[in-house]
């Protein structure tokens, strides 16, 4: 076998394996959201609000203490880290089943804290290689299909079985779990990066605290950029993930569980083929600069697509698709490309697990506030109409924050001796 060829089935299987480990821990965080929970209120608030808000606050502590965990994470032993953390947001699902509402709210918490930590976890078998670009997108896109795919296989536990909607939830986790284990089998099959993806893209090694005190002193102006764009996604993701089955309802779709998978399907597959591509551009500065660019583009997707459904220009249908390709290529680049391509940029001392937690903290503590906010103001507002509000004025803020971000980190290549163009 050709080093060519060997390096392509290297990447194909990472991807493939990768891409699998990801949609099946996906199981076990979000099919609740295709529940709608109607009638039932935590104190002033819905109670699906409610159970949104308490796995949030759980994913935004994983993503506080994840800055550390994943940044210095040892590449030893790193399935079990996956299964003792999935079994412990399975556990608890079982728990807010059984036990009545509203007490079972808390655990929608024990869920979030412990998956918080899986996404570091898994991107650290795939990052650092020449081909990380597209194992990377593959990964990345997996919570956009699987987003869909675990409402379509939690609406048909309901259909079918009958499964009530606090049920729901744990049987999912059960359907995903031998699938999981397979998965993550292979996934630590998948060999180490070679010492020419080290040479190429930087060795990625774990981080002590003076490495991320040293990474946000040198760059703090481009990380300040570059996380507001990522709050701004976070924001965008997060409302539309948690309570798209309340805007297909508004917009007359309710009762249809295929909607979810037939519209993020096309975007998965769109997705995929763009980020993928870069791995075509060996320059790693050029690459980053070409993020940048994706970015704006998925803000201008997004606004526009928004601003002609709120005319009645744009059918429901094919917004919810234009609005998902926008926001997608906004969020999925920093969570593939962005931060593995700069670390390599730079020949930054660290890995992409340090960027990423540092980015989602901040952005898990914006889509939390955006809803305590809609919530404790009482404001008498459909879902579908506080989404595309905000996302057109976040899309505009947007595009001016991501042409600074591309000034700032082109500015620092000219002076720099540390940019590396592989």
């Amino acid at each position: 076998m050709s080093l060519l060829t060997k390096d392509k089935s290297i990447a194909l299987y990472a991807a493939f394996v990768s891409f699998g480990t990801y949609v099946f821990i996906f199981g076990f965080r979000k099919s609740f959201t295709v529940c709608t929970f109607d009638g039932l209120t935590f104190g002033p608030i819905a109670f699906k609000t409610a159970l949104v808000i308490s796995q949030m606050l759980g994913y935004l502590l994983a993503k506080f203490y994840g800055i550390k965990f994943i940044s210095g994470l040892k590449k030893v032993n790193r399935y079990k880290i996956i299964f003792l953390l999935t079994g412990i947001s399975w556990l608890a699902w079982l728990l807010f089943a059984i036990v009545p509402a509203p007490y079972n709210v808390a655990f929608l918490f024990l869920n979030g804290f412990p998956l918080g930590m899986l996404w570091g976890v898994v991107f650290s078998y795939v990052e650092g290689r020449k081909t990380t670009d597209f194992i990377g997108a593959a990964l990345a896109v997996s919570f956009i299909f699987s987003s869909g795919w675990v409402k379509s296989v939690g609406a048909w536990l309901m259909e079918q079985y009958h499964i009530t909607e606090f049920w729901v939830p744990f049987f999912t986790g059960l359907v995903f779990a031998l699938p999981l284990a397979i998965f993550v089998y292979g996934l630590e099959k998948v060999p180490p990066p070679s010492l020419e993806d080290e040479a190429l893209r930087t060795k990625r090694i774990p981080m002590t605290a003076l490495d991320r005190k040293q990474l946000l002193k040198q760059y703090l102006p481009g990380i300040i950029a570059f996380v507001a764009i990522y709050l701004f996604a976070t924001i965008f993701r997060d409302i539309k993930d948690n309570f798209s089955a309340e805007m297909w309802k508004e917009l007359g779709y309710g009762g249809k569980p295929a909607v979810f998978t037939q519209t993020e399907t096309p975007v998965t597959i769109f997705i995929l083929v763009v980020i993928a591509s870069v791995v075509i551009i060996k320059n790693s500065f050029k690459a980053l600069m070409v993020a940048h660019v994706l970015i704006i583009v998925g803000f201008i997707i997004a606004g526009g697509s928004t601003y002609f459904f709120t005319t009645g220009s744009l059918d429901p249908f094919w917004w919810m698709i234009w609005v998902s390709l926008g926001l997608y290529l906004v969020y999925i680049p920093f969570n593939s490309i962005f931060f593995d391509r700069l670390i390599a940029a730079f020949s930054m001392k660290g890995n992409a697990g340090f960027f990423i937690y540092l980015a989602d903290a901040v952005g898990y503590v914006g889509s939390v506030s955006v809803m305590l906010v809609k919530e404790g103001m009482s404001l008498d507002i459909k879902w579908t109409a506080f989404f595309s509000q905000n996302v057109m004025a976040l899309s505009f803020i947007g595009v001016f924050i991501t042409i600074y971000a591309m000034y700032y980190f082109s500015s620092r290549a000219k002076i720099t001796p540390l940019v590396k163009l592989d």
